[in-house]
């Protein structure tokens, strides 16, 4: 992989170099026709082999252990229907149009520049999460296999390097070839210990917490509710496969509908139960070995294991477990990472590494985390890193469901080109900046105690209130600078559908479609979006 070149030099060496597309998944860019070759079969498979993290069953433990079982599922209800519904506009932009969210979030409501926050908020996402996984996965080779923790840590950090430089290739033959496994060890001794002894079922749902909460009590279910609301980030994630869909035709209209909803808000369908499963588990373990940390999966489902087979089988399949789970969702942590860093730096230095140095950049950040032991203060980690998520995904999904769609002030195709954008759109800055403040100030107690277990709600509610407010206040003016890119030829049929016509950047010499290029006059030629950020 060789760089385009800084701003400042010739033409000619502006021309000498290439980018392996297939190394790099078209980093930044949109991904064209030729490169999407996969059904929606395969990529909805990819997409969902990334949700096999096994925080979800921490969270939903620690969440039941602390406000009681009825709180704790009310919670993970209400997060996963917030989830759902924002992630359907997210979802369907990046498969119909085949952008990640950088790129959708630059012309919903951010800006050029206004979205380097967002990549940075999303970049923290994916090394934080992989930190927690790594951190599981070193617990369990700590039970396992008698490993010290540090060097657990670093193996889970370093054997997902080779898998994730090769990226959408090599991830999508391994999350459909580990799936099936993955899915039969996760609820395979779930079903066992509810058919064997039913009365746990009960006592679990009679559970109160360390808190005694009986009934539902409001402030617990925002509460946990703010902690499951941690993962509307993880959308993120999703559509960095989904927008290598294929194209949308009537031939393929319900296939295609099925794969978007199913991998992209449909991940919370699943990360839901895993909670759920988490919290049942963790009851479990707690009734079974008291003074045992009952919010480690590997503890959990070593526990749940013994209940069906030999000790040392029991052990070893949760082992396995864990660490196919750690690769599953690692990968995706740090191939989705990569992209978030590389969008950034790219932007601001004008200068474009490749997105294997950043990839190693998140693994070094998450393997600090680790070692750190940020696993004990997960629940205080995950509810203030909330409320910045919670703002940014609500902002982006009502500008294009509301502001795009229904009021019609904001540009109904994606927009990501540097000049055809103004460097900050006030309509998404300002609806952000005020539903994370506003949130993150509950959070800490600064608006009174009442209000700090309703954080991601004002979160919520205020970015999806001033989204079309902001709209209507400046008109939609601050969406595009410019209305022409000085080709002639659309970039969208009248379908929607992306136009494939090939051109020729006359300042990297590649080949990109329609959608990915724009007049430049400093080159008195077309150029591509990549080679526009850097000039």
């Amino acid at each position: 992989m060789s760089d385009h070149t800084l701003p400042g030099s010739t033409p000619a060496n502006q021309a000498s170099s290439s980018v392996n597309e297939t190394l790099e998944d078209y980093t930044l860019r949109y991904a064209p026709y030729s490169f999407r070759r996969w059904g929606a079969a395969t990529v909805a498979i990819t997409a969902l082999g990334g949700i096999a993290y096994l925080a979800d069953f921490s969270i939903g433990a620690s969440i039941s252990f602390a406000y009681g079982t009825t709180n704790a599922l009310l919670a993970i209800l209400f997060a996963a229907i917030i989830i759902f519904l924002t992630g359907i506009p997210l979802a369907y932009y990046a498969a119909r149009y085949n952008i990640d969210l950088d790129l959708i979030t630059r012309g919903a409501g951010f800006g050029y520049y206004g979205s380097v926050i967002t990549s940075i908020i999303f970049a923290s996402f994916t090394f934080i999460f992989f930190a927690l996984e790594g951190s599981i996965m070193a617990q369990g080779l700590q039970l396992g296999l008698h490993i010290p923790l540090w060097l657990g840590y670093l193996v889970s950090t370093l054997m997902v390097i080779p898998l994730v430089i090769y990226g959408m290739k090599a991830l999508s033959q391994l999350q459909i070839w580990t799936t099936p496994l993955w899915l039969v060890l996760m609820i395979g001794p779930v079903v066992y210990l509810v058919w064997q002894q039913p009365s746990i079922t009960e006592h679990f749902f009679s559970f109160t917490g360390q808190q005694g909460k009986e009934g539902v009590d409001i402030a617990s279910v925002m509460l946990g509710a703010g902690i499951c609301l941690s993962l509307i980030m993880q959308i993120g994630e999703q559509i960095d496969y989904l927008r290598f869909m294929p194209a949308k035709t009537a031939d393929n209209n319900r296939a295609w509908w099925s794969a978007v909803i199913a991998a992209g808000p449909g991940w919370v369908i699943l990360g839901a139960l895993k909670q759920a499963i988490g919290a049942f588990l963790g009851f479990y373990l707690l009734t079974l070995t008291p003074g045992i940390n009952s919010t480690e999966p590997v503890q959990q489902f070593s526990a749940a294991f013994h209940q069906m087979l030999p000790g040392w089988l029991a052990l070893a399949l949760a082992v396995v477990l864990v660490v196919i789970s750690q690769i599953k969702i690692n990968v995706t942590n740090a191939y989705s990472g990569s992209l978030s860093w590389t969008s950034a730096y790219t932007r601001l230095r004008r200068h474009y590494p490749g997105r294997i140095v950043f990839v190693l950049v998140n693994l070094a950040i998450a393997l600090a985390l680790m070692e750190g032991d940020m696993f004990s203060v997960l629940g205080n980690i995950l509810g203030f890193y909330s409320n910045f998520a919670i703002a940014w995904v609500t902002v982006v999904a009502i500008d294009i469901a509301v502001n795009k769609y229904l009021l019609k002030l904001s540009p109904k195709h994606p927009e990501y080109r540097k000049d055809m954008l103004y460097a900050f759109n006030p309509v998404g800055m300002v609806a952000f900046l005020a539903a994370a403040g506003l949130s993150i100030a509950a959070f800490f107690g600064l608006l009174g105690h009442f209000l700090m277990p309703y954080s991601p709600l004002i979160a919520l509610v205020v970015a999806a209130v001033l989204t079309p407010i902001m709209g209507v206040v400046t008109g939609g003016r601050y969406y595009l600078k410019a209305k022409e890119d000085g080709i002639t030829e659309p970039r969208y049929d009248q379908h929607d559908a992306p136009i494939g016509t090939i051109y020729h950047c006359v300042a990297c010499q590649q080949q990109y479609e329609r959608p990915d290029v724009m007049f430049s006059a400093a080159y008195n030629g077309i150029i591509c979006s990549l080679c526009k950020t850097l000039h």
